[in-house]
This record gives C-alpha cells, structure tokens and sequence, in this order.
C-alpha cells in the first residue's frame, strides 16, 4: 500500500502569508549566493590572490552563512508553518513576516556599508558591529513571532493518522522545538559572563540554542523528504504511528538538553558536552530511521520515472545523498581542521536540498508557473555533486591538518596533497555554486505569475 503525505497548500491568508515566506528565503539564498562566489575563489590556489575583498573574508564569511543557513532554513520553515496552519490572527503571522523581513536586510547591507570584527563563533557567527546586531536581534524578534503565531494556529491533532495530519503534526513539532530554542537562549543569555570576551561570550550565548535549532531544521527537512516521496509516487512503508514517535522525540529529546541549565553552568564544559551528545545522538535515530525507509523506496519504486516528477527523485536522492555523506564525516572529526565544515557543508546542503526540490513544486500552489525542462532535473545533482567534490577535499585537506575558518596564504597549503585536496574542494564549490545559481535562475524564471491566490 502506498503512503501518502503530503499537504494541500492553502490559497486564503495563510497561503498569502506562505508566499511571504518563501520570498523571503529565496531573497536570503540570492544574497548568499552573491557572496559565496568570492568566498570560494578566496581558497583555492593560483586564483586567491586575485579575489576582491579577500580582506573581508570573515565579513562575507558571517553573513553567508547567515543567510543561506539561518534565515534560508527558519523562512522556509515558515512556509511550512503557514500551509500546516489555520487563517486566524493574521495580524500576527504579517507583524511577524515584516520583522524579520527587515532585520534579514539589515544583515544583508553589512558587508556593504563597511561592518567590521567578524567572530566566527559556531551556529550562529556573528559581526560585532551595531547595524549587523540590530538586525540579527530584529529577525529573532520576528522568528519568535512567527513561532507563537504557529504554535496558537496550527491544530497538531486534527486528523492525525492521515497523511496531511501526520505532516501537520511534524510541523507543529518543529515549532515548538524552535520555541525551546528559544528558551535555550534566554536561559543562556541570563548565564553568560558580561566579562568575557566578544568570541567566547557569543560561543556560549548560542551554543545551546544553536544545537535545538539544529533540530527544527532536521525535522523540518525529513517533512520535507516525506512529502517529497509521496508527491514522487515512491513507497515509503513507514506508518503513521511510528512518525509520530519519531517527530514528538525532538522535542522531548531537546528538553534533555534544557535541564542541564539548572545543574551545569553555560561556561562549564559539561554543558557544552552534553548538548553535543544529545544531538549526536538524539537527532540520530529518528533520521537513521526515516532515511533508510526512504532509500529502500527509492531502491524499489519506479514510478518516479513519469517526466513530469522526475526532478523530485533528483531532490530526493541528492538530499538524502549529502545528508548521509555529512553524517559520516562527522565521525572523522579529529582536531579543529577543514573536516568539520565538510561535515557540516554536506548535513546543511542535505537540508536545503530538500527545500530545494520542494520549492519547485510549491511554484504553480504559490501562484507561480511550473518550472519545466531537463534542467530542473539535472540541477539537484549539479548542486550535490559540486558539494559532495567539496567536501570529499576537504575531508581529505582536513587529514592533513589544513585548518578551518582561514584565507589565502594563512592556509598554509605546503605541499601538493593539501593544494590538491583544496583544489578538489575549490573546482567542487564552484561547480556547487553553479547549481545554486541554476536554482534561483529557475525560480526567478518561473516567478511570472501565472494565477492570483484568492
């Protein structure tokens, strides 16, 4: 028997407010790529003297990242939380929407208008300037918004073993776990020394908040996965049931993580363990789980192959193919080297992958066009083969100790194994950074409206 889920894309307020959304992400990701081209030049050998604004590496290296993780992810889980909801306190979902609209752009203008003292700190790196503060505290004013609006709209238990349901459910799961998140940097931010230094302080400020927040992300790309297979006609034998232990365990699972607040303090390095175990293992499973139902009906289904879906196996198996490649590398880690953001590069890429292919379907529902042509299949695979090269270099380049976070002659790229594994890295990035552009090329394309929601 087939397993459907999947979700009917409202068309009132809630439909309107989704758009928001997903505009907004995609505006995220366009600003992103802008700066992503430089950062990728800036590494590789023989052409990173000649790269503009090598000088700024770790500016653009901030806001990069916080556009194309941070803001890419939570807007798009925004777009879930609109289809999953119900059309009352508009008002709310719109205020929400404007804020962190507004605050995104704020972020964006850093590079431009000369903030300074990048802090490389992990989840959420950040500028210690003014402008780019302010707009990181004004986007999280609209997420946290945006979270209480979907928490009092979206009704986790109507209809739950159905298909739409069981994705409504996951969806509210990932709202609440971002509202933990939440309270995992209030909790943090009552913690942390005002005396310490700017990088430590932010380290410890995000380090809890920025692991729950890895969990939003997961679950909202394995709602994703699920949808994905289910709009591919593939067999997914996965039960309702079963989902919904698998959803309710990431925010139980993040709730182990808060009550180390109590016990251990922000700065102790038993808080920083802790946290790090309950996601390694914690967020394992459920996606171990989901992951290896999804490949075997990947491996056996062939209905997939109708042209008309053909880019969703594209999403799904590129997705499910970095994820998978980030997982293992993560237990290669030895030492603070470029292995950790090939990690990192191949979970998160996994993640937007995922919204990736979905984006595409959700085009025609949001009022858009359908995007079509051979290169809507081909560009999950660009985008993930160009990733997957990357980081294979610098899981190799990290073997050799070449360290992370660093530009241009710092590297110290001394031998031909590390200009070799950084070059592989560098032909990847860019061939990665061609996919993306490719995508927002299709998206752009196809944002001829078509049709008016109503």
């Amino acid at each position: 028997m087939l397993s459907k889920y999947g979700f009917k894309v409202p068309s009132g307020s809630a439909g309107r407010l989704a758009l928001g959304w997903f505009l907004l992400g995609v505006l995220s990701l366009l600003l992103a790529g802008l700066l992503a081209l430089s950062l990728v030049l800036s590494r590789m050998p023989m052409v990173q003297e000649y790269v503009p604004f090598l000088n700024d590496f770790h500016v653009l290296l901030v806001v990069h990242v916080d556009l194309s993780v941070l803001i890419w992810f939570i807007s798009f889980a925004g777009v879930f939380w609109c289809i999953a909801s119900t059309d009352k306190i508009m008002w709310l979902g719109w205020t929400a929407l404007f804020f962190s609209s507004l605050g995104t752009i704020l972020i964006a203008l850093c590079p431009f208008v000369g903030a300074s003292n990048p802090l490389m700190n992990n989840y959420i790196p950040v500028l210690n300037d003014s402008l780019f503060l302010t707009g990181l505290f004004i986007f999280a004013f609209g997420f946290t918004l945006h979270i209480t609006w979907a928490l009092l709209t979206i009704r986790p238990f109507g209809g739950l073993l159905t298909g739409e349901g069981i994705l409504r459910y996951g969806s509210y799961m990932g709202a609440i776990t971002a509202a933990l998140s939440l309270v995992a940097f209030i909790w943090s931010y009552l913690q942390a020394p005002l005396s310490y230094e700017p990088h430590p302080y932010y380290e410890v400020l995000f380090w809890g908040s920025g692991h729950i927040l890895q969990f939003v992300h997961t679950i909202m790309m394995l709602v994703a996965w699920l949808w994905l297979v289910s709009l591919a006609n593939i067999n997914v034998k996965l039960g309702p049931k079963l989902l919904i232990v698998l959803f309710t365990s990431f925010p139980v699972v993040s709730l182990v993580g808060l009550f180390t607040y109590p016990f251990f303090d922000v700065t102790t390095s038993a808080h920083r363990e802790i946290f790090t175990i309950v996601m390694q293992y914690g967020m394992g499973l459920p996606v171990v789980i989901i992951a290896a139902y999804v490949v075997a009906g990947v491996f056996y289904s062939n209905d997939y192959e109708d042209k008309g879906i053909k880019y969703l196996k594209s999403a799904i198996i590129s997705s499910l193919g970095l994820f998978i490649a980030g997982g293992v590398i993560g237990y290669l880690i030895k030492g603070v080297n470029v292995t950790i953001p090939a990690h990192y590069h191949g979970v998160i890429v996994g993640v937007t992958i995922a919204f990736m292919g979905l984006s595409y379907y959700l085009l025609p529902a949001l009022g858009f066009r359908t995007p079509k042509g051979k290169i809507v299949e081909l560009q999950p695979y660009i985008y993930g083969g160009g990733q997957l090269l990357s980081i294979i270099g610098l899981t190799i380049a990290g073997g050799y100790g070449v360290q992370r976070k660093v530009a241009g002659v710092v590297q110290g790229l001394d031998s031909f194994k590390k200009i070799f594994s950084m070059g592989l890295m560098g032909i990847g990035g860019v061939i990665a950074i061609i996919g993306g552009i490719l995508f927002l090329v299709i998206l752009l394309y196809s944002m001829r409206p078509s049709k008016k929601l109503t």
